[in-house]
This record gives C-alpha cells, sequence and structure tokens, in this order.
C-alpha cells in the first residue's frame, strides 16, 4: 500500500502529530493530535484526504489533551490501546488491522515507555510514538519497564524492514524522521549488546552524550 505522511509540529515538548492517506483513495487517519487537533483537521482538508480513522499512541497527557477537540472538530473518536473501533468493530490489540482505502494498517504493541504503548504500521511508514525517536528510545520508569522496551524494540520493530521509516513522537533525536535501517546501524541504544548494556546506557546516558557530543 503506498502512503503519503503529513508531519506537524503540534506545539507542547517538540510533539509530532500525523497524517497518513492510502495515495490511491486519499483516506486518511490521524495520529496523536495533541495540543494543536485543529491543525491536522486543516491539513487534512487542504491535502483533500478524509479522515477515516484517529489513534494515540499511548495514553499520557502530553499525546491526549488534543482527543476531545478532535473528536468534536470530526466526529472520530481517537482510539487507543484496548479500545475499540465503533465503526469497524476492531480491537486496537497487537496485530490488529484496521482498512484504510484500498489497503490496511497493523498495530504493533510496544509496552516499555507505557503498559499501553502502540506503534502503527502504515506501508512504509512506522508511526513510533514514544517507543524510538531518531538517536534515542523513550523513557522508562524502572528496569522492569527497560527490560520490556529492550524487547519490543529488538522483537517487534527491528524485525521490519529496513526501509521502513521511522515516525516519532517527538523530535527529540537528530533529525525530525528516520529508516529502521538507519536505526540499527546507528541508534546507540539498539547498537547495545544486550539488555544489561541497554539498561546501563540508559541510566548513564548523559554522561554518553556527553563524551560523545550529543546534544
Amino acid at each position: 500500500m503506498g502512503v503519503k505522511v503529513e508531519q506537524i509540529r503540534t506545539g507542547g515538548d517538540r510533539n509530532f502529530g500525523y497524517l497518513c492517506s492510502d495515495e490511491a483513495t486519499g483516506e486518511a487517519f490521524a495520529l496523536d493530535p495533541s495540543n494543536s487537533p485543529e491543525a491536522l483537521v486543516e491539513a487534512a482538508r487542504q491535502h483533500g484526504w478524509r479522515l477515516v480513522q484517529a489513534f494515540c499512541t499511548h495514553g499520557h497527557s502530553d499525546h491526549t489533551n488534543g482527543n476531545a477537540e478532535f473528536e468534536r472538530l470530526t466526529g472520530l473518536r481517537v482510539l487507543l490501546f484496548g479500545d475499540r473501533c465503533a465503526r469497524t468493530g476492531i480491537e486496537v490489540a497487537d496485530g490488529a488491522s484496521f482498512p484504510l482505502g484500498e489497503g490496511s494498517i497493523s498495530v504493533i504493541h510496544t509496552p516499555g515507555h507505557t503498559p499501553d504503548s502502540i506503534c502503527i504500521l502504515a506501508g512504509e511508514a512506522l508511526f513510533t510514538g514514544d517507543t524510538l525517536f531518531v538517536g534515542k528510545v523513550g523513557g522508562t520508569w524502572s528496569d522492569a519497564d527497560a527490560r520490556q522496551e529492550f524487547r519490543s524494540l529488538h522483537e517487534r520493530l527491528m524485525t521490519l524492514p529496513e526501509t521502513v521509516g521511522v515516525y516519532p513522537g517527538h523530535d527529540y533525536g537528530v533529525a525530525p524522521a528516520s529508516t529502521i535501517g538507519q536505526e540499527k546501524n546507528t541508534n546507540p541504544f539498539l547498537l547495545q549488546p544486550d539488555v544489561e548494556s541497554f539498561l546501563d546506557l540508559k541510566k548513564n546516558w548523559a554522561a554518553y552524550k556527553k563524551t560523545h557530543g550529543i546534544g
């Protein structure tokens, strides 16, 4: 399925919201319309895309605070992990597939940053929320969470084709977007040989950044 991606800076803490449309039909979904839901609705209108679905990558307020306004503007409920779509009857669960135009989009459950974190795969575009940034990974609050994030990253995301684009939930990294291949080859967290090294880097990230001149 060919898709077009619109990355929109929605404010907050360098948040990104997204529109993604099926090229063949113009059917589109919105993702994380935080802070500026009207900007996503207006961008869809300008492109001539028809919004049929909306999601949030996780339940943190900096991602969900625009949901009520987005729903008011569009009539579409913004779905989170565990929600069921009233129109299709499909639950937002790992492996769930939602129709989009002539194709479909897939839900990948990636717990770690939060228990409800999901990524959305649409064609060659992967929307990673706060699970994976460009050159960084999402924050975690315990070793158990970090271990879960490590598994999500390596078992769920790094198994995707290297050409798949990576579109994160914040502009925290070294660029606004990337690819699976680029992250595999350059992201310090993904270069760690095992989970213990991953945990160590998380605990010593400030020192690592200083040593390697990372902003």
